[in-house]
């Protein structure tokens, strides 16, 4: 009866072995344990590399993750204009930008692109440098074709800066732009756009200074833009 019950003990200490081979039960030294370097199926760090490090289990999310890491700067992105033509936003580097996804048919637009444009005709020339990225992720208030948002913003609105072609910036298809400004400076109730107009300042290394609410007007940071600016 006694060698029964140690057989069946000796068991239970196998069993508990095989399901969590990174202890050793009660220290017993005839237990091996298995290090997680392993990474058995259902470990942490088995899970955290197929999640994030671009292992073979999911190599596309893993890359993306590594990517936008990799990334250092603004000027390290290249984007599109409204022509489908690739811009390297290196171009701006030494420029005090402010980065704004835009629309056609928010209740802020109309107030927005005259102060945008105001901002842009004053500071243009000590360095400022305004970049619109159109998106109708939000209530479907931009549906125009590049085209017609490019037709729209420099009639109506006289925009001598720069309106790339209409992106998205939230979700699975966000420009990778995006995911870099909003990991940098994360708003109030998270990190992703609330709504059209919200403002990214960033400083002539290219970085990420301050983000505004799409309720924040251009004109209320006009101190913060002369300030990167170094205007008096």
């Amino acid at each position: 009866m006694l060698c029964s019950s140690a057989h069946i003990f000796s068991n239970l200490i196998t069993q508990r072995a095989i399901l969590f081979p990174s202890r050793t039960l009660f220290n017993s030294p005839s237990i091996t344990s298995v290090s997680l370097s392993t990474n058995p199926i259902g470990s942490k760090s088995s899970w955290f590399s197929t999640r994030f490090c671009g292992n073979n289990r999911n190599p596309v999310l893993g890359s993306r993750f590594m990517a936008t890491q990799s990334k250092q700067s603004v000027y390290d992105f290249t984007v599109k204009d409204a022509k489908g033509q690739e811009v390297e936003l290196s171009k701006y580097r030494g420029k005090v930008l402010l980065i704004v996804n835009v629309a056609s048919q928010c209740g802020f637009t109309n107030s927005n692109y005259p102060e945008l444009t105001t901002l842009y005709q004053k500071y243009k020339d000590q360095g400022l440098e305004i970049l619109g990225f159109p998106s109708n992720q939000f209530n479907g208030q931009e549906p125009g074709s590049n085209e017609e948002i490019q037709e729209f913003v420099c009639t109506r609105f006289k925009a001598e800066y720069p309106v790339f072609a209409k992106v998205d910036v939230n979700g699975k298809n966000a420009e990778p732009l995006y995911n870099f400004l909003k990991s940098s400076k994360g708003g109030i109730l998270g990190d992703s756009i609330k709504w059209n107009f919200t403002k990214f300042l960033v400083d002539r290394e290219g970085k990420v200074i301050d983000r505004y609410a799409p309720t924040t007007t251009p004109l209320s940071i006009e101190k913060d833009i002369k300030k990167l600016l170094g205007v008096a």
